[in-house]
């Protein structure tokens, strides 16, 4: 049986940007109410009163927030070092036969090099290398016949350590992810370890991204 809180957990577990600017009491609840007041009878099938659903949203704001936030917010306030690179290049190549041999070449290759950047991750069909712009000119060479998806220059990347406790609490990414998406940030790519991940960004956008993540440790 459908209930007003039920209905309102439901609407608010798949808008989680409201549910965010709701904890943060930024969105006045009787207003929020009455925008949600048709789709509410429409889905309980009888007139509600606007009271219950001010209600319903008033305890499922703090139960959530309690049940998510709090935890996420104590790994945020632990996030170690930020580390951040420039003048990086991002490929992705379909997967061949081939090409592993040619990544291992190239590895090789960087192995010999002082102050590279490099990482890259394996999907299914395609495979992606990040490697400072100083290299470019290597693995252009070296996987010619390899069929290039996508080749983005003039990227830069942003490193985070994340405390240990970060892989057995829910919404760690989403939070960090959020906020980004707040300032207008695009992600390149996004390339994880369990207790770090890296993401790309325009040079032209790094020096927001990097302020974004500072600041969050004075959450």
């Amino acid at each position: 049986m459908k209930t007003v809180s039920s209905f309102v957990e439901h609407y608010l577990k798949t808008k989680p940007f409201l549910l965010n600017s709701l904890s943060e009491g930024i969105i006045n609840l009787t207003s929020l109410a009455r925008n949600m007041m048709p789709e509410v009878e429409k889905q309980l099938g009888k007139d509600i009163k606007q009271g219950a659903v001010v209600m319903s949203l008033k305890r499922l704001t703090e139960e959530l927030d309690f049940k998510i936030n709090h935890k996420v917010i104590k790994v945020i306030k632990n996030i170690g070092e930020i580390t951040v690179r420039s003048s990086l290049n991002d490929y992705t190549y379909a997967i061949s036969d081939s090409i592993l041999n040619k990544h291992a070449e190239l590895i090789s290759k960087i192995n010999l090099q002082k102050d590279i950047f490099y990482t890259s991750s394996r999907g299914v069909n395609e495979i992606n290398i990040v490697l400072s712009n100083s290299m470019d000119t290597t693995i252009e060479e070296l996987f010619t016949g390899e069929k290039k998806i996508q080749k983005l220059k003039d990227l830069s990347s942003i490193t985070i350590k994340l405390p240990n406790e970060n892989v057995n609490v829910p919404g760690v990414y989403y939070y960090i992810f959020q906020r980004l998406a707040w300032e207008g940030i695009v992600l390149y790519e996004v390339i994880s370890t369990s207790n770090e991940f890296t993401f790309l960004v325009s040079e032209q956008q790094v020096d927001i991204a990097f302020r974004v993540i500072k600041d969050l440790k004075n959450v």
